[in-house]
C-alpha cells in the first residue's frame, strides 16, 4: 500500500516523492491545501525552478478533460520534451470521473514523466484513491483541515520565504485568529507579510493590526449564522462562498466538528450557563462570543446530537452526488439547522 498517513504529507511535500513514482494523487475536503500542496509539489518536480511554468517542461490539464478522452494522459507521459528532459503533468480537479485515465498511465511506461493529480474529498472506496493507494508507481497524499502545529509551520515557513521571521506570542496570537481553510489562511499570513515587510520581524502588534480572525470571517460566518437561528443571513453566505467556488463538503465538514465542539463544551457542562461555558471556551475568538453564547443557549446536548446526525448525512450524500445536487443538499441543511435553532429561541 502506498496510502501516506495525513501527518507525514507535509514531509513528503517538501522532501519531495520518490522519482521512481509517476503518480502523486493530493485530495482532501480542505481545497485550499490540496491545491497549495499540488503547486509545491509541481514546482519540485519541473526541470528548471527558475522557470517553473515552462509551457514544455509542465502540461496542465483539467480532470473533466481527461474525463472524455482517458488517452491523453498516457500520450502526455510519453511525449519527450522539445528540448529533452522530462515532463511534468498538472491534472486539476474535475466533476467528472478520471480515473480511467490514472489506471492507463500506471500500466503504462511514462517515460520518466511525473504526475500531480487534484481531488476533492474521496472515499475510501472511490476509484482514483484506491487505484493510487494500491500502486506501487503512485502516492496518495490527504489533506485534511489544518491543526495547531501545521499552522504555526505554515506561518512560519510562509513569513521566512519573505525574509521575515515571528515572534513566538505572535504567532501563538496568529495561530488561534487563523481557521481550518488552507486558502484563507495564506490569504491572511500574506497580508500580514506586506504589511511587515523591511521590519525583519513580527510582533503581536502587527497581527493585530492586520489579521482579522479567518475562522469568523469565512467558513464560521455561514456556520454561526446557522446555529444562532439566523436563517436569512446563513442561506445569504452559503450562496457567497458556492459563487467563490467553496467545496460543499468543506462547508459541511467546518459545521459538523462545530457542531461536535458545542456537544462536546454541552456534556462537560450540563448544567452551566452559555456564559460560563464560553468564558471557558479555548481558542474562541472574542469576536465570536456573543454567537457563541446565543447557540449554548439554544442547543441542549439532544438537539445537537440531532445537528450532528443531519449534518453527518448531508456530507454522505454529497459524496455520493453530483456538484449542483451536492450544494443543493449542504445548503439544506445549513438552512434546517437555522430553522431549528430560531425555534429553540431562548
Amino acid at each position: 500500500m502506498t496510502a501516506v498517513k495525513a501527518g507525514d504529507v507535509e514531509g513528503l511535500v517538501r522532501r519531495g516523492p520518490d522519482p521512481r513514482i509517476a503518480v502523486v494523487l493530493v485530495y482532501g475536503p480542505d481545497v485550499g491545501l490540496v491545491a497549495d500542496r499540488a503547486m509545491r509539489l509541481v514546482r519540485g518536480m519541473v526541470a528548471d525552478p527558475d522557470d517553473p511554468d515552462d509551457p514544455f517542461a509542465l502540461i496542465r490539464i483539467d480532470g473533466d478533460t481527461l474525463a472524455s478522452d482517458p488517452g491523453r494522459l498516457v500520450d502526455e507521459a510519453s511525449t519527450v520534451g522539445l528540448f529533452g528532459g522530462s515532463r511534468t503533468i498538472w491534472v486539476r480537479s474535475g466533476s467528472r470521473n478520471y480515473a480511467p485515465a490514472v489506471d492507463a498511465v500506471l500500466k503504462a511506461p511514462t517515460e520518466g514523466a511525473r504526475i500531480v493529480v487534484e481531488a476533492g474529498d474521496l472515499a475510501r472506496s472511490a476509484p482514483l484513491r484506491t487505484l493510487c493507494e494500491g500502486s506501487p508507481k503512485a502516492l496518495a497524499l490527504p489533506c485534511y483541515p489544518d491543526d495547531e502545529r501545521t499552522l504555526a509551520d505554515l506561518i512560519e515557513r510562509t513569513l521566512q520565504e519573505d525574509g521575515l521571521r515571528i515572534d513566538r506570542d505572535a504567532r501563538d496570537l496568529l495561530t488561534g485568529s487563523l481557521g481550518s481553510d488552507r486558502r484563507a489562511s495564506l490569504s491572511e499570513i500574506g497580508k500580514l507579510a506586506l504589511y511587515a515587510r523591511g521590519q525583519g520581524s513580527v510582533g503581536v502588534d502587527d497581527v493585530e493590526a492586520i489579521v482579522s480572525d479567518v475562522g469568523a470571517s469565512v467558513l464560521n460566518a455561514l456556520i454561526d449564522a446557522a446555529f444562532a437561528g439566523r436563517a436569512s443571513e446563513a442561506e445569504r453566505e452559503y450562496r457567497r462562498f458556492r459563487h467563490e467556488g467553496m467545496d460543499p463538503s468543506a462547508m459541511l465538514g467546518a459545521g459538523l466538528r462545530h457542531a461536535l465542539t458545542l456537544l462536546s463544551l454541552r456534556l462537560d457542562n450540563p448544567r452551566g450557563s452559555a456564559n460560563q461555558i464560553v468564558a471557558n471556551w479555548r481558542g474562541l475568538h472574542f469576536r465570536r462570543k456573543a454567537l457563541a453564547e446565543t447557540q449554548l443557549a439554544r442547543w441542549s446536548a439532544p438537539g445537537l446530537q440531532q445537528a450532528v446526525a443531519w449534518l453527518q448525512d448531508a456530507v454522505l450524500a454529497c459524496r455520493r452526488s453530483e456538484p449542483d445536487l451536492a450544494h443543493a443538499q449542504a445548503q439544506g441543511v445549513f438552512l434546517r439547522i437555522a430553522i431549528e435553532a430560531a425555534r429553540r429561541r431562548a
